[in-house]
């Protein structure tokens, strides 16, 4: 009987020796982590949008920026479109990007061809 008691009171004081306490402090938008804020990331791709130049490689536009949040890839009149989606302003405080809150590149045949939403809707 004081073997188990032993044991019990060990396990108890090991237990709360071990146990901790988790506290998530103002994070943002959810799923941001706070060195990466969606701030920091919309104003990075907005500095990052104005290194872009007409001709650079869908490479080249990768480097620069990283990974888009959205991407699209298509033939149209036997040319190769990619549309590549970076996050440039927030417009609802929902936690998700959508592409409504990014900047569309537009890159045809492998050449960046415009940005923004006039090169969008004239491709």
């Amino acid at each position: 009987m004081k073997t188990k008691l032993i044991t019990a009171l060990v396990f108890g004081a090991t237990s709360l020796a071990l146990s901790g306490c988790v506290l998530n402090v103002g994070e943002g938008d959810k799923g941001w982590s706070t060195g990466n804020s969606w701030e920091r990331v919309q104003e990075q791709n907005r500095v990052n949008l104005s290194k872009l130049s007409l001709g650079m490689t869908r490479d080249q536009v990768m480097t620069l920026m990283g990974t888009a949040d959205f991407n699209e890839a298509y033939t149209k009149q036997d040319k190769t479109i990619n549309v590549l989606y970076y996050r440039t302003q927030r417009t609802r405080e929902d936690g998700t990007t959508t592409k409504d809150e990014c900047t569309p590149i537009v890159i045809t045949d492998n050449r960046v061809v415009g940005w923004g939403e006039k090169a969008y809707h004239n491709m």
